[in-house]
């Protein structure tokens, strides 16, 4: 039997799912004026789909995702947020939506600097620990949902974005700091705190992917032990580094056979890769199909 004091979860935040039909109409994804932010709608439940893993607010004003991280799935809805604090590889799925009732939400991408200045200034309490994985669902609150609206309805006044977008923003973001997750983000953003030195060294991989890879010298750059090091990585990344780099170079080349016309050998040459019958495999292994097969279906998407 349900306890008496704890509400029901919410079906739909109604002014919220309101405003982001009404940008999205019949598209499936939006960007808005509003730097960072995004909407989508979904009308039917998918298979889970590859998709790089931001740190983000993402938030469902009506139905149901689920983002599978390491295998682990983490399912939200009107009632719990998804907050993520790296980039790292995901898949995503719509579970809950029909044409009648779409799946809404958004994203919003997360400014790590506006968060460790409230930190710094003890905007935010002082937090205990808490595990080290860098993918959560929280609980929704009407204090988190009333920014959001505002921030949404906000999209009317394109004037008024400048000005009112930024300090909106700020509220939202000190608002997950105050919530069921404030104590992961400010194990993301305080100043010395080991997850620093991981996402800084995850930063520079991203910018020296094509290179050889030797975890003994990644632990030194982040100043640790290399056990240490590896436990670290794997903690907050649900992945070694070695099959990090390789998700880096796999997603590279896609990125390369399709924007830049590149045919698979080039590609795999470019990201780091000796062997193209290699690449391929791998590829293969990661999107499902080979690479020609794999850039021919995401053309004819996009058309």
């Amino acid at each position: 039997m349900p306890d008496p004091q704890i509400p029901p979860a919410p079906t739909a935040h109604k002014a919220l799912a309101a405003g982001i039909q009404a940008w999205c109409g019949t598209a499936e994804d939006v960007t808005t004026p509003i730097d960072g932010l995004s909407f989508f709608r979904r009308t039917r439940p998918t298979e889970p789909d590859i998709c790089l893993v931001e740190p983000a607010l993402l938030v469902v004003a009506q139905g149901a995702k689920q983002m599978f991280v390491g295998g682990a799935p983490h399912r939200y809805d009107p009632a719990g947020f998804l907050i993520t604090s790296l980039e790292i590889p995901g898949q995503t799925q719509i579970i809950e939506a029909t044409p009648e009732v779409p799946c809404l939400g958004l994203v919003m991408k997360l400014d790590q600097r506006m968060l460790a200045e409230m930190v710094a200034r003890d905007l935010a309490p002082p937090r205990q620990r808490t595990e080290r994985r860098s993918v959560a669902v929280g609980q929704v609150t009407p204090a988190l949902i009333s920014p959001l609206e505002r921030l949404v309805a906000l999209l009317e006044e394109p004037a008024a974005i400048p000005v009112l977008a930024p300090l909106i923003l700020q509220e939202i973001h000190y608002r997950l700091l105050l919530s069921d997750q404030g104590p992961r983000l400010w194990s993301f953003v305080a100043a010395g705190n080991p997850n620093q030195r991981i996402l800084a060294l995850l930063n520079w991989m991203k910018l020296n992917y094509a290179e050889p890879l030797r975890v003994e010298e990644l632990a030194e750059r982040a100043q640790m032990s290399a056990s240490t090091f590896h436990q670290h990585f794997r903690d907050l990344t649900t992945m070694s580094p070695l099959k990090y780099q390789k998700w880096l170079r796999l997603n590279e080349a896609r990125q390369m056979m399709l924007n830049d016309h590149l045919d698979a050998a080039t590609a795999s040459f470019r990201v780091g890769y000796e062997s193209p019958s290699q690449f391929s495999r791998e590829y293969a292994r990661l999107f499902g199909n080979p690479p020609k097969r794999d850039i021919e279906r995401l053309r004819l998407e996009v058309s």
